[in-house]
């Protein structure tokens, strides 16, 4: 890819700057997100090897005045790793910025850099004995600093909450070039305004994460799996409800299951172990974390037994091996993967408050069943409120016979959920797919205070532009 001149001339300055090594030539991973919704464009790739080089880079791209792009893991689904238009960005990747800087087991803490993989976070969590619990499905590729950025979610969010709860300090350099030395490992801080829950979740937009220190927790000794049938999505929210009384905050993974996965999976994934003869209408995928000399199995038979005695759970599976635990997850975690392979005509990452849970999704069905013959396959964190709400097309149809039809789609499912009092982000961030989605279920007064507080930190507007706000 040549470079036009102004971005020829931009990368020479940086080349004279911090040295020909920082720079690398633009492949086409930097140019495209997992949905295929936006094709992006760089002018210059730089991947610093410290936060003295990342601040550098943003301070050149402040003087002349080019936009600026963190990069992760580029797994993020909302678009805000890739910008289509405008001038051609400088996009800052943290690939090289991986390093595991300290391990403080009996603080429970752990120092890592931005592009660290999470899941080499987790094994470095593991090597101490204690657990670092952010699980994702692409926590192969995914890096912490744009889990960070997203403040994303996954599957134990119910027992250890969103990355944000799992943070205590940051290091960042700001829109000005300058580095925020916030790397704290204390636990109370209250001097003043905490720019650390300030930059999480900002989506680069205030600042690039460089640095991060992270909570761990003790591993649970022990640990249960189960899957149980249940009659409904009621049932599903009482059965929560019983785990809880039964075991207390042990419950670490309440997942919602619905036919329509069971059924791509048969579709596309036949190699996916399936724990039912006959597909469930509805399931939930349970895991505990208890402590030593405690038995899974035990509480999850208790479990199951008071819940059957109730109406809520009709058959179920209770792993007795780690094989048998692999395969009940293997289930849930290639759901996502099945539903690429068929291809969405529209997808949406959502929350609503759990008692809503049930009329949303009745509600849901009839509104689509009324827009065409569409699939719905509704899915997700039921433990959190979390969903992921997609729909697709008739069997044997593509998703590209319905693409003039996704933003009807869209529209319908997220004013049902602003409806409900939820919110059409749950974990994915904003990005530039949701903009106009916050714009339209956004309070204004939040807007405005968002609006001020990205005028102050960054004026010129360089730091990732058309992400998150619409200026």
């Amino acid at each position: 890819m040549s470079l036009n001149s102004a971005d020829a001339r931009f990368a020479a300055l940086i080349r004279s700057t911090l040295g020909e090594d920082i720079l690398r030539p633009v492949e086409d991973r930097y140019l495209e997100e997992p949905r295929g919704r936006f094709a992006g464009q760089i002018g210059v790739l730089a991947v610093p090897r410290n936060t003295e080089a990342v601040a550098a880079l943003v301070r050149l791209a402040a003087e002349e005045r080019v936009p600026v792009v963190p990069y992760g893991g580029g797994t993020g689904l909302v678009g805000g790793q890739v910008i289509s238009d405008g001038p051609p960005p400088l996009l800052i990747s943290m690939e090289r910025m991986i390093a595991i800087r300290s391990v403080f087991p009996t603080e429970n803490t752990l120092i890592a850099e931005a592009g660290a993989i999470l899941q080499d976070v987790q094994v470095a969590a593991e090597e101490v004995d204690r657990l670092f619990p952010l699980s994702l499905a692409a926590q192969g590729s995914c890096r912490i600093g744009g889990n960070l950025s997203t403040n994303a979610g996954g599957v134990n969010v119910l027992r250890y909450g969103n990355a944000r709860d799992l943070c205590l300090g940051l290091e960042a350099v700001l829109p000005n070039g300058e580095i925020l030395h916030g790397l704290s490992r204390l636990r109370k801080d209250n001097t003043g305004y905490d720019l650390r829950d300030l930059l999480i979740g900002a989506e680069g937009t205030l600042g690039i994460i460089t640095a991060a220190s992270l909570k761990l927790f003790p591993k649970p000794a022990v640990q249960g799996t189960a899957m149980f049938q249940v009659a409904s999505p009621e049932a599903a929210i009482d059965l929560l409800a019983l785990a809880r009384d039964q075991v207390g905050e042990t419950v670490s993974t309440f997942e919602l299951i619905h036919r329509q996965g069971f059924d791509f999976l048969s579709e596309v994934l036949p190699d996916v172990r399936q724990p039912f003869s006959a597909r469930p209408e509805w399931c939930v995928l349970i895991e505990l974390g208890l402590a030593a000399g405690q038995s899974s199995s035990d509480a999850l038979e208790t479990l199951y037994v008071s819940a059957e005695d109730r109406g809520q759970v009709l058959d179920g599976v209770i792993s007795q091996s780690e094989a048998q635990r692999a395969d009940l997850w293997a289930v849930r975690e290639r759901i996502p993967e099945a539903n690429r392979l068929i291809g969405s005509v529209s997808s949406h990452d959502i929350s609503v408050p759990i008692s809503r849970i049930p009329d949303f999704i009745r509600e849901g069905g009839k509104m689509i069943a009324e827009l065409g013959p569409y699939r719905i396959n509704c899915f997700g964190h039921l433990g959190d409120g979390n969903l992921h709400y997609n729909v697709f097309p008739p069997n044997g149809r593509s998703r590209s016979e319905f693409e003039d039809q996704r933003g009807v789609i869209k529209q319908a499912v997220h004013d049902l959920v602003d409806a409900y009092d939820g919110s059409v982000s749950a974990e994915h961030g904003v990005g530039r797919l949701k903009t106009d989605d916050l714009e339209r279920y956004g309070d204004p007064v939040k807007l405005s205070a968002m609006r001020a507080i990205k005028a102050a930190l960054d004026p010129l507007g360089i730091m990732n532009p058309g992400a998150v706000l619409k200026m």
